[in-house]
């Protein structure tokens, strides 16, 4: 297994509270391990124009599978955060970071 740092981008159609940025937060914590702390990366960054990206940590076997949970990681963690499909629209991840013992 390798570990994949994978940013996945979107947009927020109607904004986000400060609490639901600090809940969304909490939900993707688990996610945000030693490598992207010692990177000094930032779990969610969120811009002026309301478009955000998750970076987060994901092992699997290869990209496809990495940049895969890593959508479906933040998909849910935007549901149980109370927003819809078209509240929060994702864009395609990509791999930013690789961690391999190879």
């Amino acid at each position: 297994m390798t570990t994949f740092v994978i940013t996945v981008p979107g947009t927020f159609t109607s904004g986000i509270s400060d609490s639901s940025r600090a809940e969304l937060e909490r939900r993707l914590g688990a996610l945000h391990t030693d490598i992207s702390r010692e990177q000094g990366l930032d779990l969610l960054t969120l811009n002026d124009d309301d478009t955000f990206s998750v970076r987060l940590e994901v092992d699997a076997a290869d990209r496809y599978e990495a940049e895969l949970d890593a959508v479906g990681f933040v998909a849910t963690a935007l549901q149980e955060t109370g927003f819809s499909d078209q509240d929060a629209l994702l864009g395609n991840p990509a791999v930013t970071g690789i961690d391999s013992d190879l």
